[in-house]
């Protein structure tokens, strides 16, 4: 049951970092549109080309993340669960990630982003881009990847504890 109540929390702090900021400025997220979405923002001069879709600073900040993710699954799982096995605590790091996952997969992108005016940049609104759902599913099989080597993280540091 606390895990549930973790994988809640989990999602409201999600929901409470990432749509304020979306909706504040979606250019800020850029990156994180569909590749045909951004060219045209490119394209009229909205946002600045790059390379490569995430930049050494994007990289960077997002392994921060996962790394201050890591240990703050690692503390709650200690502390409030009483997990001390490196399996219980990657198990649960990784049940908590794939709930975040897949609500951000599910909820804020496939109902919220496909279909909310709030974060379609001007110029760009008639796009039938913004209803593809493979992308954001596609985008989610990645996250749940990326999730892995965190919820290893969270064992190891765990079973240092």
């Amino acid at each position: 049951m606390i895990i549930l109540i973790e994988c809640l929390v989990s999602i409201v702090l999600f929901t409470l970092i990432i749509v304020p900021s979306v909706m504040k400025n979606p250019l800020d997220h850029i990156c994180d549109y569909p590749k045909p979405i951004m060219e045209k923002c490119y394209e009229l001069g909205l946002a600045e080309r790059r390379e490569k879709r995430f930049s050494k600073k994007d990289i960077v900040r997002k392994f921060l993340v996962c790394i201050v993710f890591a240990f703050l699954f690692s503390l709650v799982l200690y502390k409030v669960n009483g997990v001390t096995t490196f399996l219980g605590g990657a198990l649960s790091a990784y049940v908590i990630w794939l709930s975040v996952t897949w609500y951000d997969a599910l909820i804020i992108d496939c109902i919220w982003f496909c279909h909310s005016k709030k974060v379609q940049i001007p110029g760009t609104e008639n796009m039938k881009e913004y209803k593809d759902y493979w992308y954001h599913i596609r985008q989610s099989l990645i996250g749940t990847l990326l999730g892995i080597p965190v919820a290893l993280l969270v064992g190891l540091i765990i079973f240092m504890f």
